[in-house]
């Protein structure tokens, strides 16, 4: 299912909506941060260019319905701190797969939680997916604690997946079905 217009998701304490030009400060803040981006596949960013060009990712994602990326902001304020959602969707196999980052001064209070929650809900019920999975890095504990709480399974290992930051990563693949959410 195409998504023509951007959706904006409401939960408790958080607003996902669309990330802009304008928001290329607080995604430079959190994106050039060595711990957030630990696990990212990137290098840290080092200037507002790389961070308009993350931006210009997102809008191409969902231009070409390949996946989408909210903006995290906290109720009440504009500021981006984070963003969630799908990329490398499959219509035809009804899957994508899930991502996300949170800056490091909004860890440990559930707020990555509760997006992610939010996100994977909208996958199944508006983009009709079964399956969303997520691939993290074994060293990543955090990260595989966040899915695991909400409700993914870890089905194995994938050995030198990906070629980032000059070396191969080992990843984790987990997944969460249709089935699994709703029961």
């Amino acid at each position: 299912m195409a998504v023509d217009k951007f959706p904006i998701i409401e939960t408790d304490r958080l607003v996902l909506r669309q990330i802009t030009k304008d928001d290329a400060e607080d995604i430079f803040t959190y994106l050039s941060d060595e711990k957030v981006m630990q696990y990212y596949g990137l290098e840290p960013f080092k200037s507002i260019d790389e961070a308009l060009e993350e931006i210009a990712w997102y809008q191409s994602i969902f231009d070409e319905n390949s996946g989408i990326r909210w903006g995290i902001t906290l109720k009440g304020h504009g500021k981006v701190i984070g963003s969630c959602g799908f990329l490398n969707k499959v219509p035809r196999h009804y899957r994508s797969e899930i991502g996300f980052e949170l800056s490091k001064d909004f860890w440990g209070q559930g707020i990555a939680s509760e997006a992610l929650e939010a996100v994977v809900k909208y996958g199944f019920e508006q983009l009709n997916l079964q399956r969303i999975q997520a691939l993290i890095e074994p060293p990543n504990i955090s990260s595989q604690k966040l899915v695991e709480r909400n409700g993914f399974i870890k089905e194995g290992l994938l050995r030198n997946y990906e070629f980032t930051c000059g070396k191969f990563d080992d990843l984790f693949m987990y997944s969460l079905i249709k089935q699994d959410f709703e029961s």
